[in-house]
């Protein structure tokens, strides 16, 4: 009889408790901190003794929050719970933007067979801040010359719990075309940093080619739940170094007598954005011909010129006709050539000297006419 009424008990009871089952529901994070605006998402598992199906439902939600569900890509409603492989479960919170400061509960059930169970999630909103977010990059300064297009690899951290949104803005000083964009789109004037992860973002700067040497600061900005979340760049300029070489009017040719002096200004202009110093001209002439130069070397400031003439001795035994002579403008940093083109004339000397024995010819013939033609 005592054997009778134990099973009676027993008969009475659920089958779950008869069978011993088990069923929990529990995160690794069930108090969390976010920002208004922003996302939590949180990892949700499902404990039970044998495989069940379980049904899973959010009953409670604060008034203008979203939460819901996921798995497998899905929205999901229930899930297939199994000891050996536990279901990826997926509670996903969103904060409204005008949520104020305080601490906000979420609760999920669990419910399989009778057996049930609950899981309160705290999400405190804290004072408005970057969202926990921040910048780092390894080279916060580059160096180079003007004429470079500078690029920096910036990463925004997300070290809070929630994915956050943002956008970007990069300044620089006036001149300066300067672009932040995340690095997986450049066309992207959002992205989005995912909780506990990081977003790259590509930061380029083309300063104006007049831009002397020196350092210039560039700012970058993120805005994250309408905080600014600050780095500090630096590009150093080092000075872009050219030479250009010319005359006066432009024009690479002159001419002279050969054997006589012939007087050439060469312009030498700085078109780079630091000074030269020590500019020194060069000529390469033909054979037996001489070229000087009125000053051995000269200094030179960004943007600046000088001029330097020439002196051009051809050979005194060159006959008329074009002649090339390379002249050189040489500094310790940049270097110019051009080449020049001489043409030797017929001297007018020999020219006076062959109408004189022309005259004398004439002459000499019209008295040997006048004298012998009587007879």
């Amino acid at each position: 009889m005592a054997l009778a009424f134990v099973m009676t008990i027993l008969s009475a009871a659920s089958p779950a408790v008869i069978l011993g089952a088990s069923l929990s529901l529990d995160t690794p994070y069930p108090a969390v901190e976010a920002a208004a605006g922003g996302k939590v998402s949180l990892t949700l598992n499902v404990r039970t003794d044998a495989a069940r199906r379980v049904d899973l439902a959010v009953t409670s939600v604060p008034k203008g929050w979203g939460a819901s569900l996921h798995g497998g890509g899905f929205l999901i409603g229930s899930v297939t719970a199994d000891p050996k492989a536990p279901p990826d479960i997926k509670l996903e919170v969103k904060i409204p933007d005008d949520a104020a400061t305080g601490t906000y509960r979420i609760v999920v059930r669990a419910t399989s067979s009778g057996l049930s169970s609950s899981l309160p999630v705290d999400i405190r909103i804290a004072e408005a801040t970057g969202g926990g977010l921040s910048f780092t990059t390894d080279f916060p300064q580059l160096q180079g010359p003007s004429s470079t297009t500078f690029t920096f690899n910036l990463t925004l951290n997300n070290d809070s719990p929630a994915d956050v949104t943002y956008t970007l803005n990069a300044t620089g000083p006036d001149g300066w075309q300067v672009s932040a964009k995340p690095a997986s789109q450049s066309q992207a004037a959002s992205a989005t940093v995912t909780a506990g992860s990081t977003s790259a973002v590509t930061v380029t700067a083309t300063p104006p080619s007049s831009a002397a040497a020196g350092s210039y600061p560039i700012a970058v900005q993120a805005m994250a739940n309408g905080q600014p979340v600050n780095q500090a760049l630096a590009v150093e300029i080092t000075g872009e170094f050219k030479l250009d070489l010319s005359t006066p009017d432009q024009r690479l040719s002159t001419h002279g007598v050969a054997g006589s002096a012939t007087q050439q200004q060469f312009v030498v202009q700085n078109t780079g954005s630091a000074p030269l110093t020590g500019v020194k001209l060069t000529a390469t002439p033909p054979t037996n011909w001489k070229v000087t130069f009125d000053q051995p070397s000269v200094d030179i400031a960004a943007n600046d010129k000088a001029t330097v003439t020439a002196t051009i001795v051809p050979s005194g035994d060159a006959v008329a006709g074009d002649y090339v002579i390379s002249v050189t403008a040489t500094a310790e940093q940049a270097n110019q050539s051009q080449d020049l083109r001489f043409t030797v004339e017929t001297s007018t000397t020999w020219a006076i000297i062959g109408i004189g024995l022309i005259v004398i010819t004439l002459g000499a013939l019209g008295w040997v006419f006048r004298r012998f033609g009587r007879r």
